[in-house]
């Protein structure tokens, strides 16, 4: 369940511009007192809607307003500065005031955190609702200070039409103005820094066999030091580095002793640590276990690589911080600080590329909660893969072949989120339609330009069958590597909604069409991005959809207004939560405990042990409260493959309904607070980064949410405009005398 990061993606892209032009200003002029056009030192866009106010002002002379109307471009406004994070602390706080008159969308103070992995820690008070016309309040916003920051940036956004003002912002650090925050602490990653430029290994782009196993073992060997070595988890050796010292010794070795021995005098020079004064104690239970057993492996690591190894493990200390890795608070995910994505812009060079391939493989063996699930033996995976992203002879091949390492992971989170435009199939135009995998095949399930769809020579319900020349199921066994997915029905759902995309220009295909097959010549338009539509109603958020059935979505929910919708509700024998969507806002506990009865347990944890990496643990239930008001009548939770991460968090807890079912499909099968990965070459990616599970211990990832009535979309249902999953949720809500037609007509789907 994603957290605040994915609340906006195209406004924190946005802010990431705006950001980097906001101008620098000392930290004590944080007021909007100096005239300026639009404001003197502040940056922020569009400019046209910014302004400063001398009337609406709340202390001393002047205001920072942003007034907006249907006329102004884009969906939001933000103003933004930054300053150089050059002090240390635990905690930075925004905090300011707001006044808004009219607001249609939402208003809120936003912070950001980059760092040289990019964005490190993001807030921008969606969630908290501030809309219509409020006084003048004070809010705020706090963030760890993460150790790898290096801006800040600060301001206050509005989406939609009306007027915010802001005044009397203020930053503070450990609860103190930032002018009293302490100097930022000089770590080794600003004292080392021989291999900024380059990491001084010769040209390469193949490895033999031999090189692959011994590199393959050194970054076993590394990755276990980076989180077991008292010494280089705590910080004392600028880890990357120490890789690019060793690294050729290890590509020279002739045979294995020879790479046994160069690791054995590598650890000889880092020094074994001495024996721990407070050693970790080993859980009794754990989900997942160390993955050390391969330190007792001596035809692998010889008998002295193998002893030094062992005696890491034993004096692993616990109680300190680790340096390349943190855990989020109040939730347990990694946070990886201190990972640098440098060189950015340019294929990385071998040294770097083998980095890459070490740092995720390491993240993954050590943090990832669901590593069990891999598609095959970990270890094998970085045989495999350490080779063919050495061979990567540009940046594209580079980033493709790292796409298809993460995608070995099965976790949906996990694409190469900053490489999406190099996944198969290329293009920068898209056919004008909107593919949705029904029946087993691609089907076009609506246009996704108003303009070129109607006419474009596909129709509704068209079921592809191949693209030029080539069958779809051939394309998908092609681009399957490069997909990252928890499961089959992800693999494919992911991979129809981007089969719109190619060339500019006519693009043959094969479709089945009211029983016959047609050759269409379709035009892709230029510019067109195929879009990810939610598979719930169009309308208002909540309808009523007869005087017995209510129907609320959750791509639009308020958390404000659930009392009104249950109020709503009220009198009707069945309800339909819609989440084949992502939520709006943070529901579980909002809007499923007014489902409840009595408190009801609905999901269990597991993390990672900071003392034990690759260690993960079970916390204890969580659970839910009933609150008032409480709606009394039946409950159909709509679900299908649209329903990833948070809205699967959420299904889970409204189905704990004593009179809730499941209606739909499979889930996504993605579920846990995501952790952020930086790479070599300004590559991003994420991981779910916590296990999420039911109370009785039994799995989500991978599986999803399995529905308690199976129902599915059809070509026929889809040509004539009906929502057949709805109607079986309808059906059971209103029992066996239900009539149909009038389920039928319930769940026709309004105009958009």
């Amino acid at each position: 369940m994603h957290r605040h990061r994915k609340l906006l993606p195209g406004l924190l892209a946005l802010l990431i511009v705006v950001g980097a032009t906001a101008a620098d200003l000392p930290a004590d002029e944080m007021g909007f007192e100096k005239a300026g056009d639009p404001l003197a030192g502040w940056g922020g866009s569009p400019p046209e809607t910014i302004a400063r106010d001398t009337e609406t002002v709340l202390a001393g002379h002047g205001s920072a307003r942003i007034r907006r109307d249907a006329a102004s471009s884009g969906h939001f406004t933000a103003v933004s500065r930054a300053l150089d994070a050059d002090f240390g602390g635990r905690t930075i706080e925004l905090r300011g005031f707001l006044r808004t008159a009219d607001v249609t969308g939402w208003a809120g103070l936003w912070m950001r955190q980059d760092g040289d992995e990019g964005v490190l820690e993001f807030d921008n008070m969606q969630r908290r609702n501030v809309t219509g016309t409020t006084d003048w309040a004070e809010y705020a916003v706090a963030l760890p200070l993460d150790p790898g920051a290096r801006r800040i940036h600060i301001g206050f956004l509005m989406s939609g039409e009306g007027t915010t003002w802001a005044d009397s912002l203020r930053v503070l650090v450990d609860g103190r103005p930032l002018d009293q925050a302490p100097g930022r602490e000089r770590t080794v990653l600003d004292r080392d820094t021989e291999f900024d430029d380059s990491s001084s290994v010769p040209l390469l782009f193949t490895l033999t066999a031999d090189q692959a196993d011994h590199v393959a073992l050194l970054g076993r060997v590394w990755g276990f030091l980076k989180y077991h070595h008292p010494a280089v988890a705590s910080g004392e050796f600028h880890w990357d580095y120490e890789l690019f010292r060793i690294l050729p010794r290890v590509l020279d070795a002739a045979d294995l002793p020879a790479c046994q021995a160069a690791l054995v005098r590598w650890i000889d020079r880092i020094g074994l640590p001495p024996v721990c004064e407070i050693c970790p104690e080993y859980p009794d239970q754990a989900h997942l276990v160390a993955p050390v057993g391969w330190l007792h492996d001596e035809d692998l690591l010889g008998a002295d690589l193998a002893a030094r190894l062992q005696a890491v493990y034993e004096s692993r200390a616990a109680g300190f911080e680790q340096f390349y890795v943190s855990q989020s608070v109040n939730v347990g995910n990694p946070i990886f600080q201190h990972e640098s994505d440098r060189p950015r812009g340019r294929l990385p060079d071998a040294g770097y590329r083998i980095l890459a391939v070490m740092r995720y493989w390491n993240m993954i063996e050590y943090w990832f909660p669901y590593r069990d699930l891999a598609d095959q033996p970990w270890p094998q995976v970085l045989r495999e893969a350490l080779p063919r992203v050495v061979g990567a002879w540009d940046r594209d091949q580079y980033q493709l072949e790292m796409m298809a390492l993460i995608a070995r992971v099965r976790d949906t989170h996990a694409n190469l989120w900053s490489a999406q435009d190099l996944r198969p199939p290329r293009g920068d135009a898209a056919w004008p339609v909107v593919f949705r995998m029904v029946e087993g095949r691609p089907t076009v399930v609506a246009f996704s330009d108003p303009d070129a769809g109607p006419g474009c020579g596909f129709e509704i319900g068209d079921a592809v069958l191949a693209c030029d020349g080539q069958l779809f199921d051939e394309l998908a066994a092609a681009w399957a590597p490069y997909y990252c997915a928890s499961n089959r029905t992800i693999l494919l759902r992911d991979i129809a909604r981007t089969l719109p995309r190619g060339p500019a220009g006519p693009g043959n295909v094969t479709v089945e069409r009211a029983g016959r097959t047609l050759e269409l010549s379709v035009e892709r338009v230029a510019g067109l991005e195929p879009p990810r539509l939610p598979h719930d109603r169009p309308g208002d958020t909540f309808q009523l959809l007869s005087p017995e059935v209510a129907y609320i979505k959750l791509s639009s929910v308020a958390i404000a207004d659930v009392p009104s919708y249950i109020a709503r509700a009220q009198g009707t024998r069945g309800l339909v939560v819609d989440i084949r969507n992502y939520p709006s806002e943070f529901m579980v506990f909002s809007l499923a405990p007014q489902l409840l009865d009595e408190p009801t347990e609905f999901a269990r944890f597991t993390a990672g042990d900071l003392a034990n990496p690759g260690v993960f643990r079970f916390g204890p239930p969580v659970a839910l409260q009933p609150a008032e008001p409480g709606y009394p009548g039946q409950v159909a939770i709509l679900v299908d493959e649209s329903s990833i991460s948070q809205a699967e968090y959420t299904a889970m807890a409204m189905r704990c309904g004593p009179r809730a079912v499941v209606v739909g499909s499979t889930t996504a099968g993605a579920d846990g607070n995501v952790s952020r990965i930086a790479l070599p070459g300004g590559l991003s990616t994420i991981i779910s980064g916590i296990g999420v599970f039911y109370p009785d211990n039994t799995p989500t990832q991978q599986v999803g949410i399995l529905p308690d009535i199976e129902a599915w979309p059809t070509v026929a249902g889809i040509k004539a405009g009906r929502d057949e999953v709805l109607e079986a949720a309808i059906r059971h809500l209103l029992g066996v005398e239900a009539d149909e037609a009038a389920i039928a007509a319930m769940a026709r789907r309004p105009a958009d």
